[in-house]
């Protein structure tokens, strides 16, 4: 699989096109620190320090507790696994919102009649 199909996919999954790179960096280099992986790939420091938030949020990334911090990303299997998980718990809701709004749309027309 290439490089390219990769971040394709997860950015299918809903991760921005720097943050999928950001874990793939991780998942192909080992832990880093946020300052090596901006030069790596040439992100600003201010967007690499919302994308790992983003990253870190979504339990594809995690962060040590040592000075200076070190970025990790789970394995690339367990990455697939949450954002899978997460994509199927959004539909859900909006399944979920798209029957409620049918009902409030039918006790809307039926009460115009």
């Amino acid at each position: 699989m290439s490089l390219e199909r990769v971040i394709n996919i997860l950015q299918g999954f809903g991760l921005k096109r720097a943050d999928a790179e950001v874990y793939v960096y991780l998942a192909t280099k080992g832990p880093q620190k946020g300052t090596d992986i901006a030069d790596a790939l040439k992100i600003r420091k201010h967007q690499l320090h919302f994308g790992l938030k983003t990253l870190v949020a979504k339990g594809v990334v995690t962060s040590g507790s040592s000075h200076p911090v070190l970025f990790s990303a789970v394995t690339f299997e367990k990455a697939l696994d949450i954002l899978l998980n997460a994509e199927m718990e959004r539909a859900k809701a909006i399944e979920e919102t798209k029957e409620m709004l049918l009902e409030s749309w039918r006790d809307m027309i039926q009460s115009k009649t």
